[in-house]
């Protein structure tokens, strides 16, 4: 039986520049930093000689991040994978309180936001006991999909 989501899993070409900005501007407490290699990753991921640097990334509730940055074989980034629509796992998604002042303080640090702050429909999609949610799509340093829901 599946309990709960434990970590998502994000690889990274530039891991400091990442993980600082999940630390510094999304406030993600960082808890660990190992180099993982050997028979079990190779068996794990599908790939011989495999060795990566890996940085888990906490909120402390809820599933962590963990960062990759493959050593060996190195990796690639896919053509536009920052486009909404590719198909896949398109972006992570954070449940916040206060998106606008979260939204002003990503602006502030540079940080590649898509739009204002957007409501969804009624008419669209509908939550129980009248709670709306708000959203905004944002890109972290390499790209990344990211989004910022809060639900009032």
């Amino acid at each position: 039986m599946i309990e709960s989501i434990d970590h998502v899993n994000i690889v990274v070409a530039d891991m400091e520049l990442v993980a600082r900005f999940y630390e510094d501007t999304l406030g993600f407490r960082r808890t660990k930093h190992a180099t993982i290699r050997g028979d079990w990753v190779d068996a794990t991921v599908g790939l011989k000689g495999a060795e990566a640097e890996v940085i888990y990334l906490e909120l402390g509730v809820g599933p962590r991040i963990e960062l990759a940055r493959y050593v060996s074989p190195p990796g690639r980034r896919p053509i536009d994978i920052d486009l909404p629509n590719m198909q896949g796992i398109r972006h992570l998604a954070f449940k916040v309180s206060g998106i606008e002042a979260i939204a002003a303080r990503l602006r502030a640090a540079g940080v590649k936001v898509f739009s204002e702050v957007q409501q969804v429909p009624d008419s669209q999609v509908t939550y129980a006991g009248g709670v709306r949610k708000y959203l905004l799509y944002f890109q972290d340093p390499e790209g990344n999909l990211l989004e910022l829901c809060e639900y009032r």
